[in-house]
């Protein structure tokens, strides 16, 4: 987590959180601690009733924390929540992260790009919306992709 996070977790009237948030990363909080994960065995919250609980709590003044796993707008719904709040009028901060496609990559000793063998990096979703009429990724083309392909949540 970057300090800024810790910062504002530990100063936050509200904590919006994940299912993939370890505890510790919760440890420091003086405020309420709201679970708006999504579980596919388990408790979910809808992601309008996680927006609209954003929009609700920023527009009374209440200083809340979004805390997401990883990059909030590497596949994780931050960019629906920032244009939510925006359109409401209701000022935010977007602090990133780092995603898990660079991190477990890293961790693992393995570099996403290299100069010798892979001059890019793709991120593909394993679970697109199902409600979209079609897919938009092309996989023979990613077939042919001339680098490093990470999937998430496959």
């Amino acid at each position: 987590m970057t300090r800024r996070s810790v910062e504002l977790i530990e100063s936050a009237d509200v904590v919006l959180h994940d299912r993939l948030i370890p505890r510790d990363a919760l440890a420091g909080a003086t405020g309420e601690l709201r679970y708006v994960g999504k579980d596919p065995d388990g408790a979910s919250v809808p992601q309008e009733e996680t927006i609209a609980l954003l929009v609700e709590l920023g527009s009374a003044g209440r200083s809340v924390v979004r805390l997401k796993g990883g990059d909030p707008f590497v596949f994780g719904r931050g960019g629906e929540e920032a244009q939510a709040l925006a359109g409401a009028g209701v000022p935010f901060e977007v602090v990133p992260g780092v995603t898990a496609g660079i991190a477990a990559a890293a961790y693992a000793g393995i570099p996403v790009t290299h100069r010798d063998t892979a001059s890019a990096v793709a991120f593909i979703t394993g679970h697109e919306d199902p409600d979209k009429p079609e897919t938009a990724l092309d996989w023979e083309a990613l077939a042919r992709f001339p680098g490093t392909l990470v999937f998430y949540m496959g």
